[in-house]
């Protein structure tokens, strides 16, 4: 079999990592830093005019029908230079759960998506519960009147999006999933700080107008699964970005640094300690892409998608601090960028699940779907 990735998708990846890395450097990041803009605008808008912000938005709504797997290759070259672009909340949370369930109304956002002229995002998470699969928010009401109340945490580019879908239990019981405009009466956000920098925010809803359903009526609750497994395997392949450069970083840098008239990474302990974070990034390396690829050819990924994130934030998490202990007192030093590295890896291993969080999932989807007998 053939697991190698298309000539679309290498291209694209390969003028991805070109503008990320010609925009996203050390002293730009700075920059960035000391002025406290939420998003790097000119990377953003480059993004947009090499037309990297369609990859997976349908032809006919404006974008270039590359696919999940295109997109996944865009997003691990963000990790891999931790940009602060967007490209998460409004491809992932936006664009693509509305490529496959939108309706009229919400397909005329992706043109502007792919554009980089609107953000769409998603609010996911509850401070009030860790299942993400049974929100606490009360969408009440029928029809174009539903109106929604709740509390939503960690929403990623809130303050800059258009829109956010947000989760909700209806009136009858059953799940929807409903956009409300961020200018909407009954709509409060306040800004979060949160491990990585970027823009997060918490979202407080007090009969909040809707402005379009997601889902159709009575698939609710499969219509979430499926968001949230894109969401939950997009951030696993930010995390092998995240991971696979600290890697190398910490490579270069064991080559370069002298101690005791020899480089470090000659010594036993930094090899054993290198090819230990290796094999954890490779381990997420190949469960995010095994559950993305179920997912774009639109395959029951439930377990992968467990096995990918548990992977992503373990795994990452080991990377990440590895590489931190590799470079001792310099990882530290906020004026290396290892240090960037190091604070994704971490807000990444708890977003959307902990490991433990995975395992407990995992465990008890294993139970109810059976063992087979040996």
């Amino acid at each position: 079999m053939d697991f190698s990735f298309r000539e679309d998708e290498d291209a694209a990846a390969e003028l991805a990592r070109q503008i990320l890395e010609d925009h996203a450097t050390n002293e730009r990041l700075k920059e960035l830093e000391r002025t406290g803009a939420p998003v790097d605008e000119q990377l953003w808008h480059a993004l947009a005019a090499a037309d990297l912000l369609g990859i997976a938005v349908p032809t006919d709504d404006g974008g270039s029908g590359q696919g999940f797997l295109a997109l996944g290759r865009l997003l691990q070259e963000v990790g891999r230079t931790v940009a602060p672009v967007p490209v998460y909340a409004a491809l992932v949370l936006g664009a693509w759960p509305i490529s496959e369930f939108g309706d009229e109304t919400t397909r005329a956002w992706l043109g502007p998506i792919a554009r980089g002229e609107l953000i769409v995002t998603a609010a996911l998470e509850e401070p009030a519960s860790s299942d993400l699969y049974a929100p606490t928010t009360r969408g009440e009401g029928a029809g174009e009147s539903v109106r929604l109340t709740g509390t939503r945490t960690n929403v990623p580019h809130a303050e800059q999006a258009g829109y956010i879908l947000v989760p909700a239990r209806c009136d009858d019981g059953e799940t929807g999933l409903f956009h409300v405009a961020t200018d909407a009466s009954g709509l409060r956000l306040t800004p979060q700080q949160t491990s990585d920098g970027q823009p997060h925010a918490l979202l407080e809803l007090d009969a909040a107008p809707a402005a379009a359903r997601l889902d159709t009526p009575g698939h609710g609750a499969e219509t979430l699964v499926r968001v949230v497994e894109i969401a939950t395997v997009a951030r696993c392949l930010v995390q092998l970005g995240v991971t696979e450069r600290a890697l190398e970083m910490t490579a270069a840098y064991s080559r370069e640094r002298i101690q005791f008239d020899r480089p470090i990474g000659s010594f036993q302990a930094v090899h054993q300690r290198a090819a230990d974070a290796f094999i954890q990034v490779e381990g997420i390396r190949l469960t995010a892409w095994e559950a993305a690829w179920r997912i774009a050819n639109g395959l029951p990924a439930a377990e992968q998608v467990m096995v990918a994130k548990y992977l992503a934030a373990e795994g990452g998490q080991f990377a990440a601090f590895a590489c931190q202990h590799l470079h001792g007192g310099v990882g530290i030093d906020v004026d290396y960028p290892l240090h960037r590295y190091f604070m994704w890896a971490i807000q990444l291993e708890h977003e959307l699940g902990s490991a433990r969080h995975q395992l407990d999932h995992l465990g008890r989807h294993l139970a109810a779907a059976g063992i087979p007998a040996a």
